[in-house]
């Protein structure tokens, strides 16, 4: 899918070298798109097991966890079995050397994901927000709980669901150590809200995105409400907003590739011959292996209008096209 007409105009390797050198404020976002070499199914992609190619706009809400919340972990359990010994790719790895590359000079960086797979995090980057959740926790389900939302939370691995696993049933449901109340994914569902839960930190994005000189989209095709606000905001501020393309033959070289090619440019600034930069040059993760692929998503989560201004509290109830 082509990129929204609020993206600046055609993106080149060398346009984008040389916004990442001027600038000061960087925010980069992602979706499932840059998982996809990893192994993960993306949503609304291409491949055979895009998700949303199947039922997850009816699954993937509280009101069905509410209604059935044995299929609910049971769809969950099978989604989050895709996840077991995926690895970082170039993508991921290329992302964390920006964010050094980006603090060694004392600017700003914040890399902002739709995605739940933490491969982020296991790939070295550490000014990161995961706004739709982490596979590797879970909460309870019942409000007031200390385990739920707000700001509760419950590593996954402390839950055992070899029982479910064995046996799916309410009797086997994975409980809330405090309450004894089942326990739900800790993933934003498409019936609520980004300001719902602390450890989505939708507060700090919006920041990011206010503060950002230049916001760089990777592997999504902006139908969430997290990219709305990244693209309003922009248009308004008059910023860059940039977009790696799936039509780009690859986009990482792996280790050195955003360092080298920036410390070179930054060097033979201002008169320079542009070298060719590794978010857009054609890469393999090795000799032989064949070029990471970032398809464009689509996520239908939406921030409603009023939130993208203000502090709407997390108790408002959700927007009727919260899920659509």
């Amino acid at each position: 899918m082509d990129a929204p007409l609020g993206l600046c105009g055609p993106m080149t390797p060398d346009a984008l070298l040389d916004d990442l050198l001027a600038s000061q404020r960087l925010l980069v976002l992602t979706g499932a798109g840059i998982s996809l070499a990893s192994g993960i199914p993306t949503f609304r992609g291409s491949d055979p097991d895009a998700v949303w190619a199947h039922d997850v706009t009816e699954m993937g809400t509280f009101a069905f966890f509410r209604r059935s919340p044995v299929e609910s972990w049971k769809w969950y359990r099978s989604r989050f079995g895709k996840l077991e010994g995926a690895r970082p790719n170039a993508g991921h790895r290329a992302l964390a050397e920006l964010e050094r590359w980006q603090l060694a000079r004392s600017r700003e960086f914040l890399l902002v994901t739709q995605n739940i797979d933490t491969l982020h995090r296991a790939a070295g980057s550490t000014q990161l927000v995961e706004v739709h959740g982490k596979a590797d926790f879970v909460r309870c389900a019942r409000p007031g709980c200390e385990h739920a939302e707000p700001r509760g939370l419950i590593a996954r691995k402390e839950v055992d669901f070899g029982p479910f696993d064995a046996a799916p049933g309410l009797d086997t449901l994975p409980r809330c150590p405090a309450c004894g109340f089942p326990v739900r994914a800790h993933v934003l569902w498409f019936d609520e809200y980004y300001g719902s839960h602390e450890d989505y930190q939708f507060d700090r994005v919006l920041e990011g995105i206010q503060r950002a000189d230049l916001i760089v989209f990777v592997g999504t095709s902006f139908s969430v409400g997290v990219t709305a606000a990244a693209l309003d905001s922009a248009a308004r501020k008059r910023s860059r907003r940039r977009s790696c393309r799936p039509s780009w033959r690859g986009c990482w070289r792996g280790e050195g590739a955003v360092a080298s090619p920036l410390a070179h440019a930054e060097r033979c600034a201002p008169a320079r011959s542009k070298p060719s930069h590794p978010l857009n040059a054609a890469s393999r993760e090795s000799a032989g292996s064949a070029p990471v692929r970032l398809p464009q998503v689509r996520s239908t989560r939406r921030i409603p209008p009023s939130r993208r201004a203000s502090k709407r509290p997390a108790s408002s109830p959700p927007t009727s096209s919260g899920h659509t």
